[in-house]
């Protein structure tokens, strides 16, 4: 490996920021993560404090280039991925924010978002953004805060303030506010953007009541945007060069370039994307259409079901019940019993997400008895998390008309040997998992290289992807319909 011209990726999570140094071969130098809190001001609301962001931004910073012991000078650009929805507003003359972020998984908004869709605007929405009318989307989180906190109303519309996701905040942050932009993959989350004519949409501004010109530029998701300013951390003059929202940039470093791959993320929740090439696809049946990346004016198009709870349903049993000390300890757990023991677990903790799309939904636990064991459950939350995923990809293909050929994993869960092959055997394909399971970062890195000249183009990052293990499908049919069964049982009812 090459210490010359490392990339650094900055992967600004859900529960923490992760830094990653890449090198020209696109091999991990370092990587080293900071956790930071959740707030919970009230049920079914949850709020970061962005400055509690921004420290674990510069702590993992710190802690990857002495892992790699290499200085900050040596970096030649820097990508930025994200918690896609979570939303900020912030005083464009401080750069400070005026709230706490509301986070993805925050709720608050849900009675606003059925008051829409019971006054019709469902379909016309769908079609405008690709998006269903849910709080997990960021356009009514901004809604949410200019009415709530004193003064932002007529401030924003006086051009004070500035709305983004944390690409945009943390971009903003890291060029000491010279740039306010975001790229398509993003702005294609906020309930905000027309997909249809690659643009903020006047129309869906009006509807959710937030000031055109609060919202960022919208670039391409390789380019450079500006240069590092007054950091503190990082020397002036970084190039910021590569945006994408977390997911999408998992799909762009598993190296999904052609229609027909697609990738699933197993993170705190779970997120699959199928690229479906330069056309959006509209789904009827609860997918959601999104934008995967723009290159050089290129638009990348593809097909995502998100499912809110994945890797949290591991950290409830572990922080939440106190059956295992480390969520790694989970597959050893689970993998003492050959099953679950006819219990069943729903991990709908923050409400269900594709292709149900019901944020009331709660989680369900079905078949306890008195055999039933932490094992058991352990099992059942491994087994919940894979048959989320699959109702998602069978709704997928359905969209399609065809059947996937092969499913790319990757995220902190798909080290879990146990889960990876039980999504295998309920999918019926292969499930393949990479030798670098932090893809969503290394998007950010690959595209950042790419705007600054490390790599020439996407046949280079093809050429560097390599596989780490394939998990075959060994289900055997009669038991996989009656698990289906029984899980479309206990959906029915959580």
């Amino acid at each position: 490996m090459t210490m010359d011209g490392l990339i650094l990726g900055l992967d600004q999570g859900t529960t923490g920021t992760t830094a990653l140094l890449v090198d020209q071969q696109v091999g991990v130098v370092a990587k080293h993560n900071v956790e930071f809190p959740n707030h919970y001001p009230k049920p079914g609301w949850v709020e970061h404090d962005t400055e509690e962001i921004w420290t674990s931004v510069a702590q993992a910073v710190a802690g990857v280039l002495k892992k790699a012991e290499a200085s900050a000078a040596q970096i030649r650009a820097i990508g930025v991925t994200n918690q896609r929805e979570t939303s900020v507003i912030w005083e464009r003359s401080s750069g400070r924010a005026i709230h706490r972020a509301l986070v993805w998984q925050d709720r608050r908004t849900t009675s606003f978002c059925q008051e829409l869709q019971t006054a019709g605007h469902a379909e016309r929405v769908k079609a405008t953004t690709g998006l269903v009318l849910d709080p997990y989307f960021s356009g009514t989180k901004a809604r949410w805060t200019l009415n709530h906190v004193d003064g932002a109303r007529d401030r924003a519309n006086r051009g004070e303030l500035a709305f983004g996701t944390i690409d945009t905040w943390l971009t903003s942050r890291l060029t000491a506010g010279h740039a306010h932009v975001t790229d398509p993959s993003n702005a294609s989350r906020t309930l905000l953007y027309d997909l249809n004519h690659m643009e903020w949409s006047d129309e869906m501004c009006e509807l959710l009541n937030v000031p055109k010109g609060m919202l960022p530029r919208v670039g391409d998701s390789s380019e450079v945007y500006g240069h590092t300013k007054d950091v503190g951390f990082l020397p002036d003059g970084i190039p910021v060069a590569g945006l994408i929202g977390d997911q999408q940039g998992a799909l762009f470093g598993q190296a999904c370039f052609e229609a027909g791959l697609a990738k699933c993320t197993y993170g705190t929740g779970a997120f699959i994307l199928l690229n479906t090439g330069d056309a959006p696809v509209f789904s009827t049946n609860g997918m959601l259409t999104t934008v995967g990346w723009r290159l050089n004016g290129q638009t990348t198009y593809a097909l995502e079901g998100s499912v809110f709870i994945a890797g949290a349903a591991v950290q409830w049993l572990r922080d939440g019940l106190g059956l295992i000390a480390t969520s790694a300890e989970v597959e050893g757990l689970a993998s003492s019993v050959p099953d679950t023991g006819g219990v069943v677990f729903v991990p709908a903790l923050a409400g269900l997400g594709a292709p149900h799309w019901r944020p009331e939904a709660r989680g369900i636990i079905r078949g306890l008895t008195g055999g039933t064991t932490a094992a058991h459950l352990a099992r059942a939350t491994l087994e919940g998390v894979a048959l989320s995923v699959d109702d998602v990809l069978r709704a997928m293909s359905d969209d399609l008309g065809a059947p996937l050929g092969e499913l790319r994993v990757d995220g902190g869960a798909a080290a879990n040997n146990l889960l990876m092959q039980r999504q295998a055997d309920l999918l019926g394909i292969d499930c393949i998992r990479p030798k670098v399971l932090e893809t969503t970062g290394l998007g950010s890195v690959l595209l950042a290289g790419l705007a600054t000249g490390v790599w020439s183009d996407t046949r280079d990052i093809v050429a560097a992807w390599s596989e780490d293990r394939r998990f075959s499908p060994a289900g055997a049919p009669d038991e996989l319909r009656a698990t289906r069964a029984a899980w479309q049982a206990a959906v029915e009812r959580a």
